[in-house]
């Protein structure tokens, strides 16, 4: 029960089927070995840079003076704005970037590991500990490349507008955490 409490966080703020239009307008032009490559770069990306944060993020906060409340807030309103510019822009409106940093920006991070994930990673570590909340990500990271490798039958099946269409409501969603995420910043620096 407590890996579904952990998962379910971590699996809206990546949101697999989000991502997928995503990476399918970045990798539309790219054979299915670079396709590859870009799924095993953006999953080793992810996954170290969520590892990494997960275990020194508190510390690192300590010498930089940040409260975790501060972190909510400034994480809840990047997520805010992330969620917004998502509703409101298309998948063609998305620049194109060489295909050799795919895998690292944007797909790692921001768009797999980014202020959402790593804010509720902090969130979940103190309710879960460590290794449930890596536990999480690792999973959530995995059916993120799952989603990538079978990309194109998925589109297939629900659509290149139901795909947008699910973006949107995800992003939805993420909208509404990020505004969690505040309101709880909020009462923890006010409990101080």
């Amino acid at each position: 029960m407590n890996f579904l409490l952990a998962f379910i966080p971590i699996f809206v703020a990546v949101d697999p089927l989000g991502l997928l239009p995503i990476f399918v307008g970045l990798t539309q032009d790219l054979t299915p070995a670079e396709r590859r490559k870009i799924v095993v770069q953006s999953i080793l990306t992810a996954l170290s840079l969520a590892a990494g944060f997960i275990v020194l993020g508190k510390i690192i906060f300590r010498l930089l003076g940040i409260t975790v409340g501060d972190f909510m807030i400034a994480g809840g309103a990047i997520l805010f704005c992330l969620a917004i510019i998502d509703i409101i822009q298309s998948s063609d409106q998305r620049r194109r970037l060489p295909f050799e940093d795919l895998g690292v920006v944007p797909l790692g991070t921001p768009l797999m590991v980014g202020p959402a994930v790593l804010t509720t990673s902090l969130i979940i570590i103190d309710e879960f500990g460590i290794w449930m909340t890596l536990l999480s990500v690792l999973v959530n990271v995995l059916i993120v490349a799952a989603v990538f490798s079978f990309a194109d039958q998925l589109v297939r099946v629900i659509g290149k507008s139901g795909a947008r269409a699910l973006s949107k409501v995800v992003a939805l969603l993420l909208a509404a955490i990020a505004v969690m995420m505040i309101r709880r910043g909020i009462f923890t620096i006010l409990a101080l």
